[in-house]
């Protein structure tokens, strides 16, 4: 057992903590961390951590008692730690499970009963103005009568008032479905769902128990969150309706579920763009249920959640929810809801609606250990500052704030380091991903590679995928309709040359974008092209928070303004 001087962690009283990065002791102190606080800046040396209500109650959900997080600090921390640490913790832990939710009754009147550990706790929230509104109806001292109608949004104001309920109110069944596992592909390949994957299905499922049958799985790319859902939706049997980013996407759902499935080609339906079928497994997309005639009309399409009686919605890609589905599935608390993504990050700070509408994590496993296990790649992660011209520095000077994101963005003599990477690589299955059209369609027409963005037809995109797939094209650009759901197992390299600002999110899903492991074991390589001395250098550090927090750590080079 390492000493106290060599531990990593120093414990502070404000409920941050700090990660010495040189320490010995780093890494095990990591993964310990992780999952029960949240990385909020990783600069060269040391780290630092925050202890919130949500991380906190993620990990109880999990099983991680407060006790055991407690412990955990107190094995890799320096110095003592704070005893007010140590008592927020145990608060806070106390928390999950304080308040909790049961059903009494049968269909249409049935009512929720929400029933408090204490007496204080039913004072407290009946006078919350978030909760109150739905504990009118008092049944005793610490139970109240609720319309079942309430379940989500109750739920959201437990949670904003600092008491998450533990939700056993159960769930209606959808119509049956055979859905069975193939114990061979149909395409031949080899097809054994891996024990993390098997594990993470059994979290969310928990056998059927009122504790299971909501929540969210957070894996890696291309370590098979398809298999995961496929593995929940084997378990639960009943009628699903996947929802996800993108029709490539729904077409990847389809391939795989008829791959590794037995279920029948009539079993399984497309609700996009190109056609509304419903069959007792249906694929959609969130873009398709969002779409309105004008910014003031309804939305049609969200009427797929009541096309069928579904008894499993999978949410793919969760951390893009958008705000109408949120709506909708405050409501659909009846429903089993599976959330599958790489990321728990939302930019827009909604991780808390994600944790009382979807669910809490039931699983996570840290990227790292699934490299040791060749599951995914090992990626080596770059950070390449580029020098501006002089007459790009200028603009950049007297650009506003906002403009200035875009001038560095769009750095001209960041293609020059596209073309000395290129050349560094010249076996690379290579992906360049940006931000602005008119930066990639530049390096469209330089490189003469051919170019993706959310106009191109679907038709082409597919053909376009398929020839990089079988070697045909080595280098493919694509706008951000890349950071999503695309098969293309062979990509080794990815040249960010710009992104969304500050978006800890779309880094860990580039950076997924060539995780699938090499039949060779070869190396992915991830190159971030950040213009030197600019807003986009500070932007950098944000984004890759998260992959800092899986372990990750970026090499940094100082481009040669005439290229390498």
């Amino acid at each position: 057992m390492a000493s106290a001087t060599e531990n990593a962690l120093i414990v502070q009283s404000d409920n941050t903590v700090l990660l010495e990065v040189h320490s010995p002791g780093a890494d095990a102190a990591r993964e310990a961390l992780a999952p029960f606080a949240e990385l909020v800046k990783s600069p060269e040396h040391v780290h630092t951590y925050r202890l919130t209500p949500l991380s906190v109650w993620n990990a109880r959900a999990t099983g991680l008692s407060g006790a055991a997080m407690t412990a955990a600090l107190q094995r890799h921390a320096k110095y003592p730690v704070p005893g007010n640490v140590v008592a927020q913790i145990d608060e806070l832990a106390s928390r999950y499970g304080r308040v909790t939710l049961a059903r009494e009754g049968e269909g249409d009147s049935s009512v929720l009963i929400c029933s408090c550990r204490d007496r204080a706790t039913a004072e407290l929230l009946a006078r919350d103005k978030g909760a109150g509104p739905y504990l009118t109806n008092r049944i005793d001292g610490t139970r109240f009568r609720v319309s079942a109608a309430f379940r989500g949004v109750l739920k959201q104001a437990l949670v904003a008032a600092g008491y998450p309920a533990e939700d056993f109110a159960g769930y209606v069944a959808g119509d049956a479905l055979d859905l069975r596992l193939r114990e061979s592909s149909v395409s031949g390949a080899p097809f054994v769902v891996r024990d993390y994957q098997r594990e993470a299905a059994n979290a969310f499922y928990q056998a059927g128990s009122e504790q299971g049958g909501s929540g969210v799985i957070v894996l890696p790319c291309g370590s098979g969150k398809t298999i995961v859902g496929m593995a929940a939706m084997a378990a639960v049997g009943q009628t699903t309706l996947v929802l996800t980013t993108s029709l490539t996407s729904v077409k990847q759902w389809h391939r795989e579920l008829l791959d590794k499935t037995m279920l029948e080609a009539d079993a399984i339906a497309e609700y996009t763009g190109e056609g509304k079928a419903t069959a007792p497994v249906t694929i959609s997309t969130y873009q398709v249920l969002t779409w309105r005639s004008s910014r003031e009309g309804d939305f049609p399409h969200l009427d797929l959640f009541k096309a069928r009686a579904w008894g499993l919605i999978v949410y793919d890609e969760v951390h893009l929810l958008p705000a109408p589905v949120f709506r909708v599935t405050a409501e659909l608390q009846a429903r089993r809801r599976l959330g599958l993504t790489a990321t728990l990050v939302r930019e827009d700070g909604r991780e808390s609606d994600v944790f009382a509408l979807i669910g809490p994590k039931r699983y996570d496993i840290p990227w790292r250990d699934l490299e040791r296990r060749s599951w995914i790649a090992t990626a080596v992660c770059t950070e390449v500052r580029v020098p501006m011209s002089e007459g790009d520095r200028m603009e950049y000077a007297l650009a506003d704030r906002r403009v200035q994101f875009r001038v560095a963005a769009e750095n001209e003599a960041k293609e020059r380091q596209v073309r000395a990477i290129l050349s560094r690589h010249p076996d690379g299955r290579v992906l360049i991903i940006g931000e602005y059209i008119s930066q990639l369609e530049k390096l469209a027409k330089e490189l003469g590679s051919p170019l993706v963005t959310g106009k191109t037809r679907q038709v082409e995109r597919d053909r376009l995928y398929d020839r990089f797939r079988a070697g045909e094209i080595r280098h493919l650009i694509l706008s951000k309709v890349g950071n999503f759901a695309i098969d293309l197992p062979d990509a080794d390299v990815l040249i960010q040359v710009s992104g969304m600002f500050g978006s800890r999110q779309e880094e860990a899903q580039r950076l997924g974008r060539i995780l699938r492991p090499k039949p060779d074991g070869r190396t992915a390589r991830f190159f971030s092209l950040v213009s030197r001395d600019t807003r986009e250098e500070e932007l950098a550090h944000h984004r890759q928070l998260f992959l800092t927090e899986q372990g990750y750590t970026y090499q940094i080079e100082i481009a040669n303004p005439h290229g390498r």
